[in-house]
């Protein structure tokens, strides 16, 4: 593969030689080859196939744009690849557009369609629990995103070991109080809660290793947090960030606005909580409870002494009440620390579970619907 002399884009070239491989592969032969790890290299980019997973809202203007786009950038791909677009609810005709269009040009362009919107984090899950590839690339459907990048995060992520490689939009085409500013407050935020030194949390266009991301489930808005929460599957050394080409919007509208930043702080004090105590939550409900509890009972135990010692009369003394309430308080939270423990070990049993639903999808073999030049 070779880089431009700019570092913007990084398309693959060269071709494999045609050779025996492995468990009987061969290089001039790619049906043979679908699934073997490490039979062909271009480069020193091991084969893998790649799945490229795309949510769409209301994006009409844009859909066969996309579609055309990424078919264009990976049309010279050396590897196996998929286009996987998640309709999430559209209601101006996003889905059906998509659906035609995709039907034009091959049977590796897949169509999701969810039943409503479920916003952004629940149809990205959608799209990751439906790719087959080895490596999974996300990014927008709004087209401010290059698909012309996907080759090089997909080499950085393969060539360096890596687990994830983050886009950095460093060069932003965008507004600044509606898009940069309230972005820049959530990277902030981001940051200093999670110690991840990431420039650009929000842009959507990132590679990923196949079975390590598929060790995380999103919900809310935590497709922002994705670096945190691969962080408690794998080493934070093994990601890395890349500067990537970075486009202003021509078609359709945003999505985003100044709420988008309110929405963040609420899911970071979530992420905060399940990254420290997601499975011991019963440490964090308890810790709370017994320094309440014990609150609680020094007080009615001062008050006690007060009573049956000094003869005083408590009857009428406020703290009577506040260490009551503090005892019943305390119970109540060591109780829900144990509920707490109980409904961890089910959500962990309970790993079908989804956070969003859709219609019948036929998803092809493993080795059908793939765009290969091999």
């Amino acid at each position: 593969m070779t880089a431009s002399s700019s570092g913007e884009h990084y398309l693959p070239t060269a071709a494999a030689p045609a050779a025996v491989e492995p468990a009987g592969a061969r290089a001039d032969a790619p049906g043979t080859a679908f699934g073997v790890r490490g039979a062909l290299d271009v480069d020193g980019v091991p084969f893998h196939r790649l799945s490229v997973v795309v949510p769409m809202y209301n994006e009409i203007e844009n859909a066969a744009p996309l579609i055309d786009e990424v078919q264009a950038a990976l049309a010279d791909y050396p590897f196996p690849w998929e286009l996987l677009v998640v309709d999430d609810g559209s209601r101006d005709g996003t889905g059906a557009a998509l659906e035609q269009h995709g039907a034009t040009i091959g049977p590796h362009i897949r169509v999701i369609r969810l039943w409503r919107n479920f916003r952004q984090t629940a149809a990205m899950q959608a799209g990751i629990d439906a790719a087959r590839g080895d490596v999974i690339v996300t990014m927008d459907g709004d087209l401010q995103n290059d698909p012309r990048d996907i080759p090089k995060l997909v080499a950085r992520l393969l060539q360096g070991d890596l687990d994830f490689v983050a886009g950095w939009r460093k060069y932003r085409q965008d507004g600044f109080w509606l898009r940069k500013f309230p972005s820049r407050i959530a990277n902030s935020l981001i940051r200093k809660s999670t110690g991840l030194q990431f420039n650009d949390l929000g842009c959507s266009l990132k590679a990923f290793r196949g079975s390590v991301l598929r060790e995380v489930r999103l919900y809310g808005e935590m497709h922002r947090f994705i670096p945190a929460w691969l962080a408690t599957v794998t080493s934070p050394q093994r990601m890395d960030e890349v500067p990537v080409n970075h486009r202003a919007r021509v078609a359709g509208t945003s999505k985003y606005g100044l709420s988008r930043t309110f929405r963040v702080i609420t899911d970071l004090l979530a992420m905060h909580f399940f990254l420290n105590y997601g499975t011991r939550p019963g440490h964090f409900f308890g810790g709370i409870g017994l320094f309440t509890g014990s609150a609680g009972g020094l007080i009615l135990a001062w008050l006690a002494a007060c009573k049956f010692i000094l003869g005083q009369t408590i009857g009428g003394r406020p703290l009577l009440t506040l260490g009551f309430f503090m005892v019943i308080a305390g119970l109540q939270l060591l109780l829900t620390g144990v509920l707490a423990e109980l409904l961890i070990r089910i959500y962990y049993d309970g790993r079908h579970a989804q956070p969003y639903h859709h219609g019948r999808l036929s998803a092809p073999s493993d080795d059908a619907a793939w765009h290969s030049n091999r």
